[in-house]
């Protein structure tokens, strides 16, 4: 084999365009207004070795705007959280304050869970 056959990676065959094209690739979520978004809050501690966690479901919203309401989330609560599969988790029970704040902010929310 020539130095050069090793080099050059050619493709053989291709069924979805340019793989290097990733922009293209990923999935575009829109930003549906508050008012037509159903949310859900919850408390949990399964999984997180005891520790409780507010758990925020049902957004419809691009990763940019999520980072933004779960800045001012953390804001309101006073606490650390994050970003797990498109849902947004707070530390500690805030599920009153969330209802409160995000009512707020005009969307619909319910309490979801014990």
């Amino acid at each position: 084999m020539s130095s050069k056959s090793k080099q050059s990676k050619s493709i053989i065959y291709q069924e979805f365009g340019n793989a290097s094209n990733s922009e293209a690739l990923e999935r575009t979520v829109r930003d549906v207004p508050p008012p037509q978004q159903n949310i859900r809050v919850q408390s949990t501690r399964s999984g997180r070795k005891g520790k409780t966690v507010t758990v925020i479901t049902g957004f419809q919203h691009s990763p940019e705007t999520l980072n933004k309401l779960l800045k001012q989330l953390k804001n309101q609560c006073g606490s650390g959280g994050t970003i797990k599969e498109g849902d947004l988790e707070i530390q500690g029970d805030h599920r009153q304050k969330l209802v409160q704040v995000l009512g707020d902010l005009g969307y619909k929310v319910k309490i979801s869970g014990g």
